[in-house]
């Protein structure tokens, strides 16, 4: 979306500063989790005063879900661009893979709040409609749609269920995006060990899964 064409300059002084809190939101998560943030704590971080802070979010809890819902969001932008373009299918199906744990890579921390909180305690339907209507649940859309496309053009074999394709396809990612985010050498065990870059082990995974779906 040209965002800098759509919004005023005082709208996107707006935008701007709800990323940096955002983004400051992120590092006091990934240091001190949950408990540790506070409005105070994170108006002390980014030199703001707590007042100018609820001006952009009325509280914490609705913080913590904008900042879930801002890696769903992220993720969304790179995927449609993936779905948009015109490259073969099995070329667009691994770089869909690929960049959900390429972005939840990058991102350790914002990807790890994004699986916090009482919702996923208690469970989440994913025939859910306030599932779907989620960033988190439209990402999941893309990727069941994705395998119905793959299902549909013969790419992946005719007997594979969508949706519960599509679960086992997203644990696997999460496997991997939590392994990542909780070993940054990964898939090295310790660090200047010789194996796969991130990036190619990334790829190498995203073929993995592919391959297992495909006819």
């Amino acid at each position: 979306m040209p965002t800098e064409i759509l919004h005023t300059p005082a709208e996107r002084r707006r935008l701007k500063v709800r990323e940096m809190i955002l983004s400051a939101a992120e590092r006091v998560f990934a240091r001190e989790g949950a408990e540790g943030l506070s409005i105070r704590r994170l108006a002390q971080a980014i030199d703001y005063s707590p007042a100018a802070i609820y001006k952009y979010f009325g509280s914490k809890d609705e913080l913590v879900d904008e900042l879930k819902e801002s890696f769903f969001e992220l993720l969304l932008i790179d995927v449609h661009e993936i779905f948009d373009s015109a490259k073969p299918f099995a070329q667009r199906a691994r770089a869909c893979v690929g960049t959900y744990v390429e972005i939840a890579a990058d991102k350790p921390h914002h990807y790890s709040a994004a699986f916090t909180g009482q919702a996923v305690q208690n469970g989440i339907d994913v025939d859910d409609p306030e599932f779907e209507n989620s960033m988190k649940g439209k990402a999941f859309m893309v990727l069941k749609s994705m395998i119905e496309e793959g299902v549909e053009n013969g790419t992946f074999r005719k007997e594979i269920d969508p949706t519960l394709s599509a679960k086992s396809v997203w644990a696997s990612m999460h496997g991997l995006a939590m392994m990542m985010a909780h070993m940054p050498t990964f898939p090295a065990f310790k660090p200047n060990t010789n194996t796969l870059s991130r990036a190619e082990f990334i790829e190498f995974h995203a073929d993995q899964i592919v391959r297992g779906m495909e006819a």
